[in-house]
C-alpha cells in the first residue's frame, strides 16, 4: 500500500481481529458505517475503534480520518479491502469506513487490536 494517509501497515492477522471484532460489535454493540458517520464518531469523542479501507477512491475520502483519530487519541487500523469493511458492517456493498463505538461483547477483542495497534506505532 503507498497510500498517503497509511503511516503503517499491520499484519492479516490483526486485520482479521479487527473485522471480527466489528462484526460482533454490529450485533452486540454499537457502530458507525461509512466515513460521514466515523467522521462524526471521532469528532464527538465516541469512537473505540475505527477502521479504515485502503483501497478508497479518490483517497480523498477517508484521507483525513487517520489524521482526525491522532488528533483525538483514538486508535485505527487500516484494512485492505473497503469489502471487507462493508461485509462487517452488515453491508452489501463496500464501506470507506466504519467506527466502533460500542464494543459489546467485543471488548476483551477490540482492547487486543488497540493493544497490538499501539505496539506497532511505538
Amino acid at each position: 500500500m503507498s497510500k498517503v494517509y497509511v503511516k503503517f501497515e499491520v499484519s492479516e492477522e490483526i486485520q482479521n481481529k479487527a473485522l471480527e471484532a466489528l462484526e460482533i460489535s454490529r450485533d452486540t454493540g454499537k457502530i458507525k458505517k461509512g466515513s460521514n458517520e466515523a467522521t462524526k464518531a471521532i469528532e464527538r469523542g465516541t469512537a473505540q475503534l475505527v477502521l479504515v479501507s485502503g483501497d478508497v477512491e479518490p483517497e480523498e475520502i477517508v484521507m483525513h480520518l487517520p489524521l482526525l483519530c491522532d488528533e483525538k487519541q483514538i486508535p485505527y487500523v487500516i484494512i485492505n479491502k473497503q469489502n471487507d469493511v462493508g461485509a462487517a458492517s452488515g453491508l452489501d456493498v463496500g464501506s470507506a469506513a466504519a467506527a466502533i463505538v460500542k464494543a459489546g461483547k467485543a471488548k476483551e477483542l477490540v482492547d487486543e487490536v488497540i493493544g497490538q495497534i499501539n505496539e506497532l506505532r511505538a
